[in-house]
């Protein structure tokens, strides 16, 4: 109180000086402006802010005060680096069987969703007259066979020329061939699984008619599921094929397994590398075509752990925290988000152990000589 009354009566001769030059203005407006007046060199004259016998802030190398800055010291340390991608679960292996005769469809063997093993026959077509030509063909061979046989006999006795001996050979193999074809038409009427899995579509009925290629069933095996995902161009160097992976599925569930392929040619557009990671799923727990999170560890790397709050940005707009260096000077850290927690940001790129300016670096520069206070030391108070 002491301090404004001097500071009113040092401001006495400039007040009387205002009034005698508005003295036509009267009541509220004359108070205001008098009000206005003194609350400005109030201000300019430094008694704001400055306790009875409080000297000022310390002067910098310009004989500018020095801002107070408050800070912390914050050690590096070891953080495990991984890249961490969408993805979605494939089956491992996965095949459409399609008709590789024509026919009528004579039964379904199993229904949609059974687990089948390697041969099992998914569908059968009917034989129709695939048995009397297998008759045929089989009469034929045994024909051409007893032909074949009495001209290597006469010929042996000169009673035949070897030209007609090599007719009857030809003959011969033409009916064996005609049998071989109708005995693989007959097997190709059954539709067999070509490995272990299970029947994820069915989409014939008996009765119906099929052409050579028409898709009869789908056999997916889920013994192993395949996680793929895109990698940018920054890390895919660091990921290797037989490398650990992770996979995090929306229900909380994880799957450990490792990388299984990398490409070595980005997609144009994105320039992102497809990544394949394989995971066991003997129960067929997990299906085909959930998403999920693959993660692939990169090792580790010293960082720091902070607060949001911390990070500026340059005059260049880089993204970076200061600090006080042990002369008192502001430093600016260009830094990498390396990860982010609920505890705080993982920050790379910073000095084994750095004191951060944790209240007051948006107001400081690069190279100002600041004043800096421990937070610890106002967590305890004054004594």
């Amino acid at each position: 109180m002491n301090e404004i009354k001097r500071a009113f009566r040092q401001f006495t001769p400039t007040i009387d000086a205002a009034r005698a030059r508005v003295g036509r203005v009267k009541g509220p407006y004359l108070i205001a402006g008098l009000l206005a007046v003194f609350a400005v060199l109030w201000i300019g004259s430094g008694a704001i802010g400055r306790k009875d016998g409080a000297p000022p802030p310390a002067p910098n190398a310009t004989g500018e005060p020095m801002s107070e800055v408050r800070v912390r010291t914050v050690a590096a340390e070891s953080r495990a680096r991984a890249v961490v991608v969408a993805g979605r679960t494939e089956a491992d292996r996965a095949v459409d069987l399609k008709a590789e005769t024509q026919g009528r469809v004579a039964e379904k063997t199993v229904a949609k969703g059974t687990r089948v093993k390697v041969g099992d026959v998914v569908v059968k077509l009917a034989m129709d007259d695939r048995a009397a030509r297998l008759a045929e063909a089989e009469a034929l061979v045994d024909f051409r066979q007893i032909a074949y046989d009495a001209s290597r006999k006469l010929s042996a006795n000169e009673f035949r020329s070897k030209v007609k001996v090599f007719e009857e050979k030809a003959a011969l193999d033409a009916a064996l061939a005609a049998l071989e074809r109708i005995r693989l038409d007959i097997r190709r009427t059954r539709i067999a699984a070509p490995f272990d899995g299970t029947v994820e579509a069915l989409p014939v009925e008996p009765g119906s008619l099929i052409a050579v290629g028409d898709r009869v069933a789908r056999i997916v095996d889920l013994s192993t599921v395949v996680v793929t995902g895109e990698i940018g161009e920054r890390d895919i160097a660091e990921v290797k094929v037989g490398g650990p992976a992770r996979a995090e599925l929306p229900d909380g569930r994880t799957l450990d397994g490792r990388v299984r392929f990398v490409s070595r040619a980005s997609a144009k557009p994105t320039r992102t590398f497809t990544v394949e990671a394989e995971f066991a799923n003997a129960d067929g727990a997990v299906p085909e075509g959930q998403t999920a999170k693959l993660r692939l560890p990169l090792g580790s790397q010293p960082a720091h752990k902070v607060t949001p709050a911390v990070l500026t940005l340059s005059d260049e707009g880089v993204l970076g925290v200061k600090s006080v260096d042990g002369d008192g000077a502001v430093v600016f850290h260009p830094v990498t988000i390396a990860g982010d927690t609920p505890g705080g940001l993982w920050l790379s790129g910073l000095p084994e152990t750095v004191t951060l300016i944790t209240v007051g670096q948006e107001f400081v520069k690069a190279g100002q000589k600041v004043k800096p206070v421990p937070e610890a030391s106002i967590a305890k108070g004054p004594k």
